[in-house]
């Protein structure tokens, strides 16, 4: 939920010169946004882009000396958008765009740094648009273990491509780097930076589904008491085990063929009779009955453990539904109506 400014001592010296600069508006702020330097417009854009929303008291107690010209202002709020808006007005689009960049961009210094904080599929994505020579040149200038997953990615075809040309790459020349990463910034690092903002709920129901599920329970049941309908928002966008049930038989039968029977037996051992019919009913008679057999002679299993194979068996089903194996929802909306 965003936050509300309902105290002017609440803000520091770059979140006050933001309300400022909110509150003046396009036009009315435009000669004081050229006055800044460099430093001073990415400081006072964090600001902006962090802001939330501010209260129209706290906005002319900032602005005391304005407060005729505000007072049908009301209310203002800082967004990704805003500070856009403001920049796109007194500066080059590639300035604005390194701007926006460092905020909500990828984090790192350096270019390099920041591709390796950049999704896998996300950046093959983009490569493979690219000439193999010049991809064999970047994934050279980043770490192992991510030019890896990138390649991992590929059609194979141009994996082979790009793997042969990095075994024959040689010293590559500064000038030619500085084009790359120029290209890089001003085409992949500017698209990203004007991907929309995540919706804050699809954000926390990623969260949830990364805890365990008795952390999950903790914090679902605090927030159900706190705010019952971010609660229900969250519930409907997350992915749990209990979900697997919506999979129809082909995609219920890839997933089982990429499951160790063992984590298997053990989330089931936890799981409701739907959810293990589920299961049983896709396997071939033999395999169903040894993995009842496994079940039965497993003994006590503690909670946490039958939760960790639930949640394994979770991120496999998320892995392959990514990898467009199989098919996921977490609602009824997919479901078709005869």
């Amino acid at each position: 939920m965003a936050k509300t400014i309902s105290n002017a001592t609440e803000l520091n010296g770059a979140e006050r010169a933001a309300v400022v600069m909110l509150a003046l508006g396009d036009e009315s702020g435009k000669l004081l946004w050229e006055s800044f330097d460099e430093d001073e417009l990415r400081e006072i854009t964090l600001a902006i882009s962090n802001l939330g929303s501010v209260t129209s008291e706290v906005v002319e107690s900032l602005l005391y000396d304005f407060v005729n010209n505000l007072s049908s202002t009301g209310s203002i709020t800082g967004s990704m958008d805003s500070a856009r808006r403001f920049l796109n007005n007194i500066l080059p689009e590639e300035k604005v765009a390194n701007i926006l960049e460092d905020i909500r961009g990828p984090a790192g210094k350096t270019m390099w740094e920041k591709l390796a904080n950049v999704n896998e599929r996300t950046l093959a994505g983009y490569l493979r648009n690219e000439h193999p020579q010049t991809v064999a040149v970047i994934l050279s200038q980043i770490k192992p273990e991510h030019a890896a997953r990138v390649i991992a990615v590929f059609p194979e075809q141009l994996a082979e491509e790009v793997m042969n040309r990095m075994l024959g790459l040689g010293p590559v020349q500064k000038d030619v780097l500085d084009q790359i990463e120029k290209t890089l910034r001003t085409e992949f690092m500017t698209a990203l930076s004007r991907q929309p903002a995540k919706d804050a709920h699809e954000a926390m129901a990623e969260i949830f589904n990364n805890f365990d599920r008795a952390t999950e329970r903790r914090f679902m049941e605090t927030l159900e008491m706190k705010n019952p309908a971010a609660a229900e928002k969250i519930k409907a966008l997350m992915f749990v085990f209990e979900d697997l049930i919506r999979l129809d038989a082909t995609d219920i039968q890839v997933l089982i063929r990429n499951l160790d029977k063992s984590v298997l037996a053990t989330a089931l051992k936890g799981a409701n009779e739907n959810m293990q019919n589920l299961f049983y009913s896709n396997m071939s008679e033999r395999a169903s009955t040894i993995l009842r057999d496994d079940i039965d002679i497993m003994g006590p299993v503690r909670v946490r453990e039958v939760d960790a194979a639930q949640q394994k068996i979770v991120e496999i089903a998320k892995r392959l539904a990514d990898e467009g194996e199989i098919y996921l929802s977490s609602t009824d909306d997919d479901e078709v109506i005869f």
